[in-house]
């Protein structure tokens, strides 16, 4: 019997190292997904034509597409075998990337848009398999070690994405995306176990669980919201960045913009180690720290415009590794409570949680792009400076 016929159940947990690369790779590859477009909208907006306003919407419906997902496709992890669900969700999300890439006009990249977003949430069908594999003890670095590739996916994603779009175009980046997945799906039929499912409830029964839960659980609601905060200041960020540094007084292209996701890279390798902060010290004293972290790196972008031009995109690489180190630490402190709280619902618990913090990405890209217009970068800056120190006293107050 090899390792794809063989059943996983969560009381004999397994986790090796060439199957953790194997999760964390492609958690990074499905991820990136939703990130290919945003170092690319200052093109994206010359070559269809489009204001920053219309334009914005590519990634707030991704993100909604995201969240969407997750809450609908998501729990589903608990009822069916995980691998099925994953290669299935991988097969399609290959088909909306080609549609995206090959979309004659904003119309049709909208929708594709949309279809991303909701498929790429095959990384939250990821994500839980790695913390039904893991010993109960270890679970905080082992989901620690895979979100470290859905980090990387996210910020990495921004680098490629810029570069390739410079130097081949817009929709070289979105085929090249769906050739990846196309290649991730046969190496994790071969490769990922199966899992067995965790209860038998009907499927309208399992979307109404998700209110129980969320009832039931205080902690779930303390993660939720403090995430989705901190995720909306995230989006706000990201997701205006490329537009901002497409004008005066930087007039940089996509792949400056991209650049900058190295920064936030720097951040994202630092999620092992809170993982087994988690571990050792508690996940909720983590999301404390994290927290603080995130809302002083906002914060330091007030002072760039009193800086010449070089010193703004310093303040601005410095602060990028800040805030991006603060909000993934947290997001994993986050996962490893809610993973702790019923291990047969750790998809709806996930659902819960990660609909909320792609509910706050898709928030903060539409209001960062509000805020950007009404208000200039500044604008965006205090977006993000507030909704990180409001998730800040959610946890001093879960406390």
């Amino acid at each position: 019997m090899n390792a794809a016929d063989t059943i996983v159940k969560p009381a004999q947990p397994h986790l090796s190292s060439s199957l953790t690369f194997l999760l964390a790779s492609g958690t990074g590859l499905t991820v990136a997904a939703l990130y290919y477009s945003q170092p690319t909208l200052g093109v994206l907006a010359g070559d269809l034509h489009a204001s920053p306003r219309e334009i914005g919407w590519i990634p707030t419906l991704t993100q909604l597409g995201y969240a969407l997902g997750l809450l609908l496709l998501a729990p589903l992890g608990d009822r069916f075998d995980r691998r099925n669900i994953i290669l299935l969700k991988a097969a399609v999300l290959c088909a909306a990337l080609l549609l995206t890439g090959f979309a004659p006009g904003l119309g049709v990249l909208l929708v594709a848009s949309l279809l991303v977003g909701l498929f790429a949430t095959v990384a939250q069908d990821i994500v839980p398999a790695a913390a039904t594999l893991a010993p109960a003890h270890e679970r905080g670095k082992a989901v620690g070690t895979v979100m470290t590739g859905l980090l990387m996916g996210i910020l990495l994603s921004r680098v490629v994405s810029g570069v390739v779009a410079e130097q081949f175009g817009w929709r070289a980046m979105f085929i090249a995306a769906a050739i990846s997945i196309a290649l991730l799906a046969v190496v994790l039929a071969k490769g990922l176990p199966r899992f067995a499912p965790t209860t038998s409830q009907a499927y309208p029964e399992l979307l109404k669980s998700l209110a129980h839960l969320w009832v039931a659980y205080p902690k779930l609601r303390q993660a939720a919201f403090a995430q989705g905060l901190l995720a909306l200041g995230f989006s706000a960020f990201w997701s205006t960045l490329a537009v901002m540094l497409h004008e005066a007084p930087f007039h940089l292209g996509s792949a400056a913009a991209g650049a900058f996701g190295l920064a936030g890279a720097a951040g994202a390798l630092a999620a092992p180690f809170a993982g087994r902060l988690s571990d050792s010290h508690g996940p909720g004293w983590v999301t404390r720290i994290a927290a603080g972290v995130t809302v002083l790196s906002f914060a330091s972008m007030f002072l760039m415009p009193l800086l010449p031009v070089q010193g703004q995109l310093v303040l601005l690489a410095l602060s990028t590794v800040g805030f991006d180190l603060g909000v993934q630490a947290s997001l994993i402190s986050h996962q490893t409570i809610v993973y702790g709280i019923a291990p047969e619902a750790r998809s709806r618990l996930n659902a819960i949680l990660m609909t909320s913090v792609f509910i706050g990405m898709a928030s903060g890209g539409l209001l960062g792009a509000q805020a950007l217009a009404g208000w200039g970068w500044t604008g965006v800056v205090a977006l993000a400076t507030a909704a990180a120190l409001a998730a800040l006293l959610v946890r001093l107050k879960a406390r």
